[in-house]
């Protein structure tokens, strides 16, 4: 993979506004410099080009490790003067049957950002546009630049819990309106691990943001600590939304298995009507069917019908008993 694929952007900004785009080799030109800072944009860079961000910035070589391997919890950390942080991407397409998750890394230190993306997680050109369109935000800094990208990540969880509580509405019709069966408690599993997966992923978020709303680290400007707190907000409203869907879920398992056992149930008593009704014609032919050279009424012109008569009789009332009783 080439740099030109690995770096998305490098752009320098001052005083929030976009001065040029830069080639990594020459971007120790635009730092050290007041009001001016570095965003680059990488997606799963090689261990060369990671040195190469790492020797520019002078990064931490556990935090560079930690990028270039990916499959990190989410998480911040900081080492002297650069934070590290690690989010976590959900993203559904519409054909999608299943959760698409990828990872990003921000490296932030006093004049730079630098975002790495992994698998599977959307370009943020829209972000960058949305920051250059309002100078007076991205003036903030970098800060502003970490704020608006992992805004921007957990906007889109939102969307992927409607869809799976849309997915529990249809679930639960399924329950209550059809048949249950063993495809229905398949579906409820999937749901179940899908919404552990993406609570994983939402979980630790909570902690990232209260870090980020109460560290002192000079480079973060108090200014964008209300920010934080608003991303903080729509986390929680995520937890809420993921909980509750749980719940439903272990609600939706325990009908569905209630309905399959009482249907169970149910089957079991017509069987068992229909064997009690059965076993009376069968108790008769029975007896008249034994070897006795004598059996009562088996000379009598009229034994044979009433035999018939009182058997059908019987099996009638028997009949109507369980269907009384909701056997059948």
């Amino acid at each position: 993979m080439t740099d030109g694929k690995e770096i998305i952007n490098c752009v320098a900004y001052a005083d929030g506004c976009r001065v040029a785009d830069v080639p990594l080799s020459r971007v120790s030109k635009y730092l050290n410099e007041e009001n001016q800072f570095v965003w680059i944009g990488l997606h799963e860079p090689s261990e060369e080009l990671l040195t190469r961000v790492q020797k520019q910035f002078r990064l931490h070589e556990l935090a560079v490790e930690d990028a270039h391997r990916a499959h990190q919890r989410p998480k911040v950390e900081q080492y002297g003067h650069s934070i590290f942080v690690v989010v976590r991407t959900a993203q559904m397409p519409e054909n999608a049957k299943n959760i698409e998750f990828g990872e990003v890394h921000f490296f932030v230190g006093t004049d730079f950002i630098v975002v790495v993306r992994h698998e599977f997680s959307s370009p943020f050109t829209e972000v960058r546009a949305h920051c250059e369109g309002k100078p007076e935000h991205l003036r903030k800094g970098q800060g502003y630049v970490l704020y608006a990208v992992i805004d921007f990540i957990v906007d889109h969880y939102f969307p992927i819990m409607q869809r799976l509580e849309k997915e529990l509405e249809l679930v639960e019709n399924k329950i209550f309106k059809m048949r249950p069966s063993r495809e229905t408690t398949e579906q409820i599993y999937d749901l179940k691990w899908q919404i552990l997966e993406l609570k994983r992923a939402v979980w630790p978020l909570a902690d990232v943001c209260n870090w980020l709303m109460r560290s002192e680290v000079e480079f973060l400007s108090p200014e964008t600590k209300p920010y934080f707190r608003d991303v903080y907000d729509h986390v929680m409203r995520i937890n809420e939304m993921i909980d509750m869907t749980r719940e439903l879920l272990t609600s939706a398992m325990e009908a569905n298995f209630s309905l399959i056992s009482i249907s169970q149930s149910e089957a079991g008593k017509k069987f068992g009507g229909w064997a009690a009704i059965v076993a009376v014609p069968t108790m008769v032919a029975g007896f008249y069917g034994m070897n006795f050279r004598v059996i009562p009424a088996s000379e009598w012109q009229y034994g044979y019908y009433l035999v018939v008569l009182a058997t059908v009789g019987t099996c009638a009332l028997l009949y109507m008993y369980f269907k009384r009783s909701g056997w059948l």
